[in-house]
């Protein structure tokens, strides 16, 4: 597998998966779920229903994932996962990295070759880059995928240096 970092628009990406970022309503939201909601217009947000009504009525748990037709994006399906929110007091790394493994789970049922995350939990969620982006790389590598492509679409420069970063130290470890 492949591990690329890229800043970018993670809504641009021509992938046969794009990972959202979603709030456990699975009805949109801010950050990358608005963004990508807005740009796969009401076809993502009509399968997120169905997905409610259907199989989690009480939301999506933390940690997991569900893949949903990816209406206008250049990609396929997009892959909805609920990031844990930041907590100074409590270790919430396994979910975060769950999310990660989760997702892939789902790429590889699909038959997903290329993949592209966000820094899932890094926004709204408070998760801090230098905490989250060794996490998310650690999954990755770990997660014994059959995805060939797994492409991290970055923000900004901030983000993109902080997942450089973590690659870095986690070669040299």
């Amino acid at each position: 597998m492949r591990i690329e970092l890229v800043e970018g628009d993670i809504t641009e990406q021509r992938v046969d998966a794009v990972v959202n970022a979603a709030n456990h309503s699975l009805l949109g939201g801010g950050g990358v779920d608005g963004a990508i909601h807005r740009k796969g217009g009401p076809a993502i947000l009509e399968a997120c229903r169905r997905l409610r009504a259907e199989r989690f009525p009480d939301g999506l748990p933390t940690g997991q994932a569900v893949a949903t037709p990816a209406g206008r994006l250049h990609a396929r399906w997009v892959i909805h996962t609920v990031g844990p929110v930041f907590s100074k007091s409590e270790d919430r790394s396994a979910l975060l990295a769950s999310c990660h493994t989760a997702s892939l789970r789902v790429a590889d049922e699909l038959g997903a070759a290329s993949v592209a995350f966000p820094a899932v939990s890094t926004g709204l969620y408070g998760y801090p880059l230098a905490l989250a982006a060794p996490v998310a790389i650690r999954a990755v590598r770990e997660s014994g995928t059959k995805v060939r492509l797994v492409r991290f679409v970055l923000f900004d420069r901030t983000a993109c240096q902080a997942f450089e970063e973590a690659e870095r130290g986690l070669d040299e470890a």
